[in-house]
């Protein structure tokens, strides 16, 4: 994992770097966890030990790591019960990345209220974009707009509130 993001611009057509956020870098670190854990087994403490050692480990936001990955491993059970009723197939039959990509992010939806929601699905759909299958973007990204109804609501409503009464 790099600190730096290599976009293109679209207005020339460029290639430029852009530096990735402490939490960008957090999130790629647990999902790396959670794939871990889901494929090869182990504690959230084993697991966050090794990903601390990495060199790239310096450039995270180390308090919203750790948030992250400790409790995503501690909630497996709670997270998928939330997440199965807005899936077309059993939570098993995912890809690892979207398994683990969609655990953090409901895990945010529901414990990160100060991250407004359209923040954590387009985190969620980079991280699909850049480590996932070709479409799984667009999966995860359907996914958590229902997930994003039902556990921000008001969040969703507040706007259509506000206009209303404008």
């Amino acid at each position: 994992m790099s600190s730096t993001l290599t976009e293109t611009d679209s207005t020339t057509n460029k290639r430029t770097d852009k530096h990735k956020s402490r939490r960008r870098i957090a999130r790629e670190f647990v999902l790396q966890g959670i794939y871990q854990w889901r494929v090869a087994g182990g504690t959230a403490n084993f697991i966050e030990q090794q990903l601390r050692e990495s060199e790239e480990f310096k450039h995270v936001d180390e308090k919203h790591f750790t948030n992250l990955l400790q409790g995503v491993l501690k909630d497996i059970e709670g997270l998928e019960k939330c997440i199965q009723p807005s899936l077309d197939r059993p939570l098993n039959e995912l890809s690892p990345v979207e398994f683990a990509i969609l655990l953090l992010s409901t895990f945010e939806l529901m414990h990160h209220l100060e991250i407004p929601y359209r923040a954590i699905i387009n985190e969620a759909i980079e991280l699909a974009r850049t480590y996932g299958g070709s479409d799984g973007y667009k999966y995860v990204n359907g996914v958590l707009d229902k997930l994003a109804i039902q556990l921000r609501a008001v969040e969703i409503a507040a706007p259509r509130l506000t206009r209303n009464q404008v």
